[in-house]
């Protein structure tokens, strides 16, 4: 014996059939928005570590995740925070920079990788270092 089974298309999701009614779960998406994109320490002295807290907050709908940051050089290193900032919360990344065998002016890139709707952004840190001979 065969069971067969049918199918109607009233019920369709198709495009312009039958979506009028249909609610789609809203999945969210995590807005990564920076107080400031660049800092510029201004003149510092060459062998000077200096460092500067660039804050945030998740603007979006679902929770937001850095995934890495990574630096233009080794003389800069960021810490950031790597746990979930829900939706309308604060998050802090900080940036040091190592002047030591430095001179004249510096620019740094920190690329900040996350799980927002803008997947990657760039940082940017400048200091004019001045040798002490």
């Amino acid at each position: 014996m065969f069971f067969g089974i049918t199918c109607g298309c009233r019920n369709s999701t198709s495009p312009g059939r039958g979506t009028e009614n249909v609610q789609l779960p809203d999945t969210g998406k995590a807005i990564l928005s920076f107080n400031e994109m660049e800092h510029d320490f201004g003149k510092i002295s060459e062998g000077e570590k200096v460092g500067f807290i660039f804050t945030f907050e998740n603007k979006g709908t679902s929770d937001l995740v850095i995934t890495k940051a990574s630096t233009s050089c080794g003389c800069t290193v960021p810490k950031y925070d790597t746990h979930p900032i829900q939706p309308g919360g604060k998050g802090s990344m900080e940036v040091v920079f190592n002047s030591s065998g430095y001179n004249g002016i510096q620019a740094k890139t920190i690329t900040v990788h996350s799980n927002a709707s803008i997947p990657v952004l760039i940082l940017k840190i400048t200091a004019d270092v001045k040798n002490s001979n």
